[in-house]
């Protein structure tokens, strides 16, 4: 009897796990690190890949990619701001409990077509998604339009972006997109999601990090700024007597010619 149940607990977990590893992505990035130099003006990251088979391409519904990038998450304090007696002041605010420092998602069909709105709430990859916000008092109205206000604040700064029929798939096998990176990011890993869709269901999807840091001049003054802020602010302080006394020598001697 325990033989027959295993067989049979057997025979229906193998169709299972072969549809899961029916399709998956092969990755590939032109770039898994960016350094922000004092003139750096944002980058242009290639992504691109290709979908193992162990099988011919499925029938039905064709294969729609979508290519998550987003910056590292954290809390949010959002105020509201009401005009009393002529002068603006802040009356509410929530804190956003994660939202990501940058986030940008491809896609290589309309969004609603790639993916479902089940399959958006069980992998978060719209921006709504992405961002969580669950401590908002109960006495506050609209709490959702605090994170809202986020969501638009950076969409303006172009740090939030869904980009769609911008990742080109060809022949259901090779795919390949463009994320645009602007130049305010924040550092930390950002971690790149990539998923392979079909009916708007996700049949499988792969996960690397992008290293993104600031390099030489800036690192050493932003290292110095956190860890020795003392030392930092005299060093500032004595550019700043330098630069002044400079300057004065040189009027002074543009005067006396």
């Amino acid at each position: 009897m325990r033989r027959i149940v295993l067989a049979t607990l057997l025979a229906l977990v193998m169709p299972l796990m072969a549809t899961a590893t029916e399709e998956q992505v092969v990755l590939g990035l032109s770039r898994d690190r960016v350094a922000i130099t004092a003139d750096f003006d944002g980058s242009d990251i290639l992504i691109f890949g290709a979908v193992k088979r162990e099988t011919p391409i499925p029938q039905g519904d064709p294969l729609q990619v979508i290519v998550a990038v987003s910056g590292p998450s954290t809390p949010v304090l959002v105020r509201r701001k009401e005009k009393k007696l002529g002068i603006w002041v802040n009356t509410d605010s929530v804190l956003v409990d994660s939202a990501p420092s940058f986030y940008a998602a491809a896609t290589s069909a309309p969004f609603s077509q790639a993916l479902s709105d089940t399959e958006d709430l069980r992998h978060k990859v719209s921006i709504k998604r992405a961002i969580r916000s669950v401590g908002a008092d109960m006495n506050i109205a609209d709490a959702q339009e605090f994170t809202r206000a986020v969501v638009r604040i950076r969409q303006n700064e172009g740090l939030y972006s869904i980009r769609e029929n911008t990742v080109a798939v060809d022949e259901q096998t090779l795919f390949r997109t463009e994320i645009d990176m602007p130049a305010n990011l924040t550092e930390g890993e950002y971690v790149a999601r990539i998923f392979l869709t079909r009916g708007g269901k996700v049949v499988s999807n792969f996960q690397t990090t992008i290293d993104v840091r600031k390099v030489g001049l800036e690192r050493f003054l932003f290292n110095l700024a956190h860890q020795q802020p003392v030392l930092y602010g005299l060093m500032s302080l004595a550019i700043a007597i330098a630069a002044g006394w400079g300057a004065s020598a040189a009027f002074r001697a543009l005067r006396g010619t």
